[in-house]
């Protein structure tokens, strides 16, 4: 444990706390809905919104963690994460505007006309939100360990007790805009200490990107003979797995779906996701140079860790590469504001998104239909505050680096929101028992290797937790067909409107 650290402590107060001003001046004030506010702010706009929700800190630590760990195994999360949103793009974004509903509930109850099924997908949710915030907390109880010279629970405390009073002093934060505002804080925390980095190790450094060919070269060839090879640290098919994982998860993820719910027309929905792709492509890009440049001041100082040792510090090797390569303490403090900002902004997404599928799709829809736009706010708020200390218990003792815990998340969305969006969307036969069966199924699938993992070896190999939409969601895809064509069609209202708004010209 370190000492308290002044400068990344003044920075992270002043980034926390304008990005807080901002938030509050365009807080929603309306009770339309907890979740969505500010609605039309342009295509790049939406699209800085997606960036900001999706690049947590499973994208500004978690990445370079992994790459700095595996090697090349880690660009399945780039290749899956970045792919997902082009099987978006292509397969959902434009018919999921066209239906016009807030929420992936709200999806599921329009399209197969079943309260169940809504209720069924609002844990589902919720679940998702639990498990995708326990990555996040990690990245914050570390970066808080950095800066305030805290062991790592006393940190995760304190970021919890600043998250919560981030969530309740400012609304949904002003879910878009507040957003955009917080992607440029964080593209520009990472790139531009990096380029110092870079010049400080002598390296190409005005577009590091570009010029880091030569430190994988020193890499390859220093005496510890760091392997570069693609399988060093895994086999194909756990790479296929993880991205194919990563890529359906995306198009299924909760959070990401409803930014297609704020843009004003079909067009901005699609370009809305260029826009992000391209956003989020500027920080995938220099994860893997962070994970290079480490390495290499590492070998400088002398200082190579054992295995275990890395693995600890893997997922704040973005902070300890700046620390290794001599940049002033304000510099390496600018990163951790930035990853402290990722942290937030996510959290800020999935907390919002979970509670809001408590509140307007649980307590609203069926406990108490009675309920008044005031009184589901003040639920959403409630349900955020217990949901943010639910994943504290989660986050004393996580089992996983910061990117592995993110693929969970990713693994349940993948085989089972997915699935039921994909068929909801193509195949006008998918009926509400068959959406039912397959998110069971989806469940089941996702928390296997959890459960019988180490006692079935087998699982384990074939369905691991981060990768197991491989097969899981094909299987789930298979149940759904199956169930449905063994009962009752849809709706023919369902169908029609299928056919002349979601499909239409």
């Amino acid at each position: 444990m370190e000492g308290f650290k002044l400068a990344p402590a003044l920075l992270l107060v002043g980034t926390l706390g304008l990005s807080l001003l901002v938030g509050m001046a365009s807080r929603t004030r309306k009770g339309e809905y907890y979740l969505v506010s500010g609605r039309s702010i342009g295509r790049m706009g939406i699209g800085a919104a997606i960036a900001s929700n999706w690049m947590s800190a499973a994208s500004f630590l978690g990445i370079a963690g992994i790459f700095y760990l595996q090697g090349y195994m880690a660009f399945a999360y780039v290749v899956g994460w970045t792919g997902g949103y082009v099987l978006l793009l292509i397969l959902m974004a434009t018919q999921l505007r066209r239906f016009g509903k807030y929420t992936a509930p709200e999806f599921v109850d329009a399209r197969y006309d079943s309260p169940v099924a809504r209720c069924v997908s609002a844990v589902i949710t919720i679940l998702i939100t639990l498990i995708y915030c326990t990555a996040q907390y990690k990245g914050i109880a570390l970066v808080f360990s950095w800066i305030f010279g805290l062991d790592y629970t006393p940190a995760l405390f304190l970021g919890t007790a600043v998250v919560i009073c981030y969530l309740v002093l400012s609304g949904t934060l002003g879910a878009s805009r507040n957003q955009q505002f917080q992607y440029g804080i964080l593209i520009l925390s990472f790139l531009v200490p990096l380029m110092f980095i870079a010049k400080q190790l002598d390296y190409f450094w005005v577009f590091p990107q570009l010029g880091y060919g030569q430190a994988l070269r020193d890499l390859a060839n220093s005496p510890q003979g760091t392997s570069l090879a693609p399988w060093s640290s895994g086999t194909p098919y756990q790479w296929i797995a993880l991205c194919f994982t990563l890529m359906v998860g995306t198009a299924g993820l909760p959070h990401v779906l409803s930014r297609f719910y704020t843009v004003p027309n079909l067009r901005d929905a699609r370009w809305s996701v260029v826009w992000g792709i391209f956003f989020i492509g500027l920080l995938y890009w220099s994860a893997p140079v962070y994970a290079t440049l480490a390495r290499i001041s590492e070998e400088i100082n002398g200082a190579t860790l054992n295995p275990e040792a890395a693995r600890a510090m893997a997922d704040i090797i973005v902070i300890k590469a700046s620390e290794w390569a001599g940049l002033p303490s304000w510099l390496t403090g600018i990163i951790s504001a930035g990853a402290i900002v990722a942290a937030f902004s996510t959290v800020t997404g999935l907390l919002i998104t979970g509670a809001g599928a408590f509140s307007y799709d649980i307590y609203y829809r069926l406990i108490n239909p009675a309920a008044n736009a005031k009184k589901r706010i003040a639920v959403a708020k409630g349900a955020t505050l217990v949901l943010a200390l639910l994943v504290v218990a989660l986050a004393v003792n996580p089992p996983w680096l910061i990117a592995q815990i993110t693929a969970v998340a990713f693994a349940l969305a993948g085989n089972t929101l997915f699935p039921v969006f994909l068929l909801g969307i193509w195949w006008d036969r998918t009926n509400k028992y068959g959406a039912i069966a397959g998110m069971a199924t989806g469940l089941v699938i996702t928390f296997c290797a959890l459960l019988l993992g180490p006692s079935v070896p087998l699982i384990d190999t074939l369905l691991p937790a981060t990768s197991s939409a491989l097969l899981g969601a094909p299987l789930v895809i298979l149940v759904i067909i199956v169930v449905s064509l063994l009962t009752p069609p849809p709706p023919e209202h369902i169908r029609r409107f299928l056919a002349e708004e979601v499909h239409g010209p």
